[in-house]
């Protein structure tokens, strides 16, 4: 029969496991950091998203406007403000001269804030006028609060 014998210190095995991991302290240190960090990027980052919402939104009239002037082009006249802009994606009864859809999302067609978009025909100076009524979802404002309208 063989024996073992186990060689060695047995205090150096339990001072090593002692030393393994994160103190308390470690472990709040970088909790701080972390949270020191966050504060410093969190308001570039919400201010990167709040202008990426306006020139969506920006964009997204453009293509609206490009839509109402197919609309115009073959219909000979721009949608009426009661018709709105669901003209655009929906077959009217009178499909002689409709060549649509000019839109390809139908329904209602929501702002980069998930409001509609206000259609208004004829605007004061322009044959229509595209709205949005920004991040307050109310008219006027300023900055990213400000309404954006067609041009």
């Amino acid at each position: 029969m063989t024996k073992y014998i186990a060689i060695g210190n047995e205090q150096s095995a339990d001072r090593n496991q002692a030393t393994e991991g994160f103190t308390l302290v470690e472990l709040l240190v970088v909790l701080a950091i972390i949270g020191l960090v966050a504060a410093l990027v969190a308001p570039q980052v919400l201010k990167y998203l709040g202008s990426a919402k306006v020139e969506t939104t920006k964009a997204q009239i453009k293509n609206i406007e490009n839509a109402i002037e197919l609309y115009y082009i073959d219909v000979g006249r721009y949608p009426t403000t009661e018709e709105g802009l669901t003209v655009l994606t929906q077959t009217p009864s009178d499909r002689s001269v409709w060549n649509g859809p000019y839109l390809k999302k139908s329904g209602v067609i929501l702002d980069a804030w998930g409001t509609a978009y206000q259609y208004k025909s004829p605007a004061e100076d322009r044959p229509y006028e595209v709205i949005s009524l920004g991040r307050d979802r109310k008219a006027g404002g300023q900055g990213q609060d400000a309404d954006l309208r067609s041009e």
